[in-house]
């Protein structure tokens, strides 16, 4: 075994196991909050706040979106909790789509890596098309293309309240129930989309990004967009990687679409999104995610800052 494929097969284990505790801890924290949350928070009360019928439940779920410091997989459990309280369609989807990319993590790394005019570049883009995005498939009815079991709060199994605990404990127990239960649904599809994306990882080689999104290339941004959504990274490690791709070559366009790519669309959270949505949904959130990275990133090329 040469050391390359060595190195290679030590990266792609390192980010499985990486991943699959972090997105296993993720999930399972974010799902039990969000069930608490639903214990003293009626459904009707998320109806009213997140709803379709007015404008400002599309611009708070936005906000939702920019003040949690979700990734893109730890969104669904949250995603869940708002399904299960039929909060507005269009709102849950500028959610999805706002808080991987919004999140004050990436805002923050983006901003002292690359300035905060090429930041407020990429926020307004994000915040803009993840609006309009909800707004048009709330108009569409997309919401035909979601689950029917996605509206369903899973039933815990066995003993629920009267198993020897108190009144007090039986509530957080019920709830811990409920998690583990809705963990154990979408288990084989987190760990066969952190598979994927962790082989990926260790074998796609930064030059070969670089070659086909480098400044020479007219294709530069829709490659880089493409080539970002298979590509799980976290927010605190996109940043640094996109600023070791630009100063090899890659133009800042490319950049741009890059990040949005592998931020907003990572190929385990559409395996995770195949629980909730049915196809046509799914191919319509990849359509936005694309959408948004190669407009950013031509857009980026065509202000004065893309000739910096």
């Amino acid at each position: 075994m040469t050391p390359a494929l060595t190195a290679a097969l030590q990266d792609a284990g390192g980010m499985f196991v990486f991943l699959a505790v972090e997105l296993t801890a993720l999930f399972l924290i974010i799902s039990y909050g969000v069930g608490v949350l639903q214990e003293y928070i009626s459904p009707e009360r998320i109806q009213s706040i997140l709803s379709s019928r007015n404008g400002r439940g599309y611009v708070i779920a936005a906000l939702m979106g920019a003040i949690t410091p979700f990734c893109s997989c730890s969104t669904i459990p949250f995603l869940k909790g708002l399904l299960r309280a039929r909060a507005g369609f269009g709102p849950m989807m500028v959610f999805l789509f706002s808080s991987p990319l919004l999140n004050p993590v990436i805002i923050g790394l983006f901003a002292v890596t690359f300035g905060v005019q090429v930041t407020l570049v990429y926020f307004a883009i994000a915040l803009g098309v993840s609006i309009l995005a909800g707004v048009v498939l709330e108009q569409l009815r997309f919401e035909r293309f979601v689950v029917p079991s996605a509206y369903e709060a899973p039933k815990p199994s066995g003993c629920s309240t009267n198993c020897g605990a108190t009144p007090a404990e039986s509530k957080w127990l019920r709830i811990w129930r409920s998690t583990w239960k809705d963990f154990r649904s979408v288990l084989p599809y987190l760990l066969g989309g952190i598979a994927i994306g962790s082989v990926i990882y260790g074998f796609m080689p930064t030059d070969l990004i670089t070659a086909y999104a480098g400044n020479d290339n007219l294709l530069a941004v829709p490659v880089a967009a493409v080539i970002g959504i298979p590509l799980y990274i976290r927010a605190e490690a996109v940043i640094p990687l996109s600023a070791a791709l630009a100063a090899k070559g890659m133009s800042l366009g490319a950049v741009m679409a890059l990040i949005i790519g592998s931020a907003g669309a990572s190929l385990t959270e559409v395996i995770l999104l195949r629980s909730i949505f049915r196809l046509p949904m799914i191919a319509a959130f990849l359509i936005v995610i694309l959408t948004m990275a190669i407009s950013a990133g031509f857009l980026y090329a065509l202000t004065p800052l893309g000739a910096l």
